[in-house]
Formats: structure tokens, C-alpha cells, sequence
């Protein structure tokens, strides 16, 4: 089993991962988890905080020598703006004499769409930066670094993840479905939008300089893809083994993800079953172990809970920020008297950066299915059973008759 934990706040000193399962013997790549986290600090509508922040994953513990040990891996991110924050978020009652920054006052007054309130209520917190630090989008960069290294171990078996954007608020490319790996793949990591139209992505930039001047926020819609995903990771013979499930609890993790969809997503509702459902060809060349084609994947690669040997697509859906700089009505929870909501720093759209987490999130749940399926301490044991396992599965589909 493959988990993570993350620790740590907003502006607080550090943010902190630990995941657990990872087998002993995989070499780790420092620089490449780097490159993940700007990934996800990049993107048109970003807002200053990624001026400020240059992430960086420190290992503490679980690698040697470049290569996994077998136990927890613990990487730490420190946040470059606590410098400014060590009065307000500090760990003691009382503010050491050197503490950095002004001391800011309690927050009241919760932002509609965010946790202010719902979580005052929960913890019974007076002061909602005890809940806005935790609920902030700044702890997916603990998912990313994690994300970093399973990914790292799904290359090692011959799967990669992509992602693009296909909306930001009324804009859209025309058909989501005909982007394929390579095209998600090959956009570079500093495009604004992460959109394979250049055409779609200039209006998708005109919308958030429209959102931005009128102190608004905009959402989005993403599609994760990875390719070269073995046939039969997950289950169908208990609800929570299904890992259609799982990827869609992983992607709604992700602050502001309100819908997830899988292959044609929502649009299987439109259709009649002729046009939905996925027909099964013989194929003739030996690069598919199942000797099967599929000629359409708008199942998403994912039939019954279980993956079917095509691309698995995963597509997430973003509400706006909820931090506006022109703010909507709330409650001022200090007198019970209408006020404007609280503003934080924040962005104006924030859609690349979540494709990246969902990358993130997709890797670790990939990475977890193909531990549950194929086991291994270690890569060399890894490496093994899914040798043996495809030379089964040739040998079976190849030769027809019994399964």
C-alpha cells in the first residue's frame, strides 16, 4: 500500500510529506521533484505568492545514496515567506523577541466558497487563520513532491502522465477527448495555459485579464492522461477496491475540484450506448500484450473499477478561488453584523496549477494500484511479477481459449 501524509500550514515554517510503501532499490531523481513543484507554482493568473516562493523538496529520510531504502520517505518544503509570518504563526503562546513580521489580526469574517466557516464551526477556532493556514491550496505542494516520486516509480514500469487545460470559464477547445498523450506532453512547462490551442489559450487569457480587472475569479476544466497503464490494476469485486473510485476521491481532494469525469466524463448522459461504449477489435501487432484494440476510449481506459490496457483519462473541474479582491457579503462572526468577506492573497485562476496536483494525485493512486497488483519490496521483485505477468497474459490472450 502506497500513502502519504501531509503536514503543515500556509505560512507556516514548512510544509511536510511523508509516503510510505515505496519499494527499496528505485533510483530517485532530487531534481526532477524541483521540476515538478515549479510546474505547479507556474501558469497565467497566478497570483504574488508565487513571486515568492521557489520550492524545493529537502529529503529528510527513506533515500541513500540516490535510491529508496524500502521505508517512509519524508521530504520537507520550506515556505521563504515565513520570514514575515513568525508572529503570526508561531508554535509558542508567546512571540519570541525576534519573531519576524507584524502580528496580524484575527480573521472573522469567513469567505463564501472556502472552509473559514465550516471549519471555525468544526474545531471551534474564534480566529479563522487557524483554519484558512491548513485549508489553503499551498499544502498541494506536498501532494506534488510526492506525486514526484510516484511518478519516478510508474516511469520505471512504463507509464507517464500528461495533462492539459481545455476551459477556463466560458472557453473551450472543441473536442476535449481528441487530445491525445503526446500533444498533452509536449507542451512545455512554462505555457501560460497549458492548452494545445494556442487560439483557445489567447481567449482563455483574455477572460482572466477580464476576471482580474473586475476583482473577480475564474474556473476550469483539466484532463490528466497516462499512457502505457497495465490492463487490470484495481477491482471490481468491492466498491472501494474500484479504481475509477479511487481516482475520483483523489482528484476531488484537490481544493476547489467540485466534478470529476472519466474518459467522456459527463457527456455519456447525452448519448445512446452505440456511441458511448468502447468496441473490442483483434490486433494484430505485438505491442499489447492482449493482442485487443479499442478502437474509441470513452470509458477513460477504466471498465468495471478496472483498468483495460488503454490511456487512462481523468478529467477535473474547478470552481473560481474563492478570494476575491472585489469581495462577495458574509458575516462579520465577531459582532454578527453583515460585512465583506476577508480577502487573502491569492490568484485569479489557478487551473494549470491544479493539473499539475492532479497529475500528482493520478500518480499516486497509479502508483498504489500497481504495488496492490504486482507487489514487490523491492524494484528487482517488482520488476519480476510484472515480467511473468505479461508473459501470461501474451500467452493466454494470443493462443485464445480459456482466460
Amino acid at each position: 500500500m502506497l500513502r502519504f501524509l501531509t503536514a503543515g500550514e500556509s505560512h507556516g515554517r514548512a510544509l511536510v510529506v511523508i509516503l510510505e510503501g515505496m519499494p527499496a532499490g528505485l533510483p530517485i531523481d532530487l531534481d526532477a521533484i524541483t521540476r515538478e513543484l515549479r510546474r505547479r507554482q507556474g501558469g497565467y493568473g497566478r497570483g504574488r505568492r508565487m513571486a515568492i516562493e521557489s520550492d524545493r523538496a529537502e529529503p529528510i529520510s527513506g533515500i541513500r545514496a540516490g535510491e529508496t531504502l524500502g521505508g517512509p520517505i519524508a521530504l520537507m518544503i520550506e515556505n521563504r515567506d515565513w520570514v514575515n509570518w513568525q508572529h503570526t504563526m508561531r508554535v509558542t503562546a508567546e512571540a519570541p523577541a525576534d519573531a519576524g513580521g507584524a502580528h496580524r489580526p484575527p480573521v472573522t469574517r469567513p469567505r463564501p466558497g472556502h472552509a473559514d466557516l465550516a471549519g471555525g464551526a468544526k474545531y471551534r477556532r474564534t480566529d479563522l487563520r487557524d483554519v484558512l493556514e491548513r485549508a489553503s491550496a499551498r499544502e498541494t505542494a506536498a501532494r506534488v513532491a510526492a506525486g514526484a516520486l510516484a511518478r519516478q516509480l510508474l516511469a520505471h514500469v512504463g507509464v507517464r502522465i500528461a495533462s492539459h487545460v481545455f476551459t477556463i470559464g466560458s472557453v473551450s477547445i472543441a473536442d476535449p477527448a481528441s487530445v491525445t498523450y503526446e500533444q498533452a506532453a509536449a507542451l512545455p512547462d512554462d505555457s501560460p495555459l497549458r492548452c494545445v490551442d494556442d487560439g483557445v489559450s489567447q481567449r482563455m487569457i483574455d477572460v482572466i485579464d477580464r476576471a482580474r480587472d473586475a476583482g473577480d475569479t475564474v474556473g476550469g476544466a483539466f484532463e490528466i492522461i497516462a499512457t502505457g497503464v497495465p490492463i487490470a490494476l484495481g477491482s471490481y469485486v468491492q466498491w472501494d477496491r474500484k479504481l475509477d473510485g479511487r481516482l475520483a476521491q483523489a482528484m476531488m481532494s484537490i481544493p476547489a475540484i467540485k466534478a470529476v469525469g472519466i474518459g467522456a466524463g459527463p457527456r455519456v448522459a447525452e448519448l445512446p450506448g452505440s456511441r458511448v461504449h468502447d468496441e473490442i477489435l483483434p490486433h494484430a501487432g505485438d505491442a499489447r500484450a492482449t493482442a485487443i484494440a479499442r478502437p474509441t476510449n470513452n470509458a477513460g481506459g477504466l471498465e468495471g473499477g478496472v483498468t483495460n490496457g488503454e490511456d487512462v483519462r481523468v478529467s477535473g473541474y474547478m470552481k473560481p478561488i474563492s478570494t476575491l479582491m472585489k469581495p462577495l457579503r458574509s458575516v462579520d462572526l465577531a459582532t454578527m453584523t453583515e460585512s465583506p468577506a476577508t480577502i487573502e492573497r491569492s490568484d485569479v485562476c489557478a487551473v494549470p496549477a491544479a493539473a499539475v496536483v492532479g497529475e500528482a494525485m493520478v500518480a499516486l493512486v497509479l502508483a498504489d494500484a500497481v504495488l496492490e497488483r504486482f507487489g514487490g519490496d523491492s524494484i528487482a521483485a517488482l520488476d519480476q511479477a510484472m515480467q511473468a505477468s505479461d508473459a501470461e497474459l501474451r500467452r493466454r490472450f494470443r493462443t485464445g481459449g480459456e482466460l
